[in-house]
């Protein structure tokens, strides 16, 4: 299990949210749901369940993982 981070919707300024999720390839993981996540209180961009693609990002904290997108968003299909 990895942490990631989420930004999260309708906060007014960054707002980025710590939560596990299970690496699948590379920079892909599975968003798995954290024992305190609420969907009433918190607008995730990706919610539990969904692919995400990971990219590093700096901050304040150092260097985390955040999802940048769906995994297969942007792709078109034959």
């Amino acid at each position: 299990m990895t942490e990631i981070y989420i930004a999260l919707l309708d906060e007014g300024t960054d707002v980025w949210r710590p939560t596990p999720a299970k690496k699948l390839a590379d920079s892909t993981y599975l968003v798995l749901k954290p024992s305190d996540y609420d969907p009433e209180d918190e607008n995730w961009q990706f919610p539990p369940g969904s692919t995400v693609v990971c990219e590093p990002r700096s901050t304040s904290q150092g260097v985390v993982l955040t999802a940048v997108r769906l995994k297969d968003q942007g792709r078109r299909t034959a």
